[in-house]
């Protein structure tokens, strides 16, 4: 069984015009260790779709 996870939440409020849009953003909470670990796969996976587009340049 996962552990829940936590997140923590900000809102933003903008007026365009004559109408109020609110945003609310959540962002997972990571222990230091998760936090890493989700970072490599980020870069992993960034990394991937690099090297594929690299050969494509013009």
């Amino acid at each position: 069984m996962q552990a829940q996870v936590k997140y923590k939440s900000e809102v933003k409020t903008a007026v365009l015009g004559d109408r109020t849009i609110t945003v609310k953003n959540l962002t997972p909470v990571f222990s230091p260790q998760e936090q890493d670990k989700q970072s490599r796969e980020v870069e992993r996976r960034l990394f991937d779709v690099f090297r594929k587009y690299a050969g494509q340049r013009g």
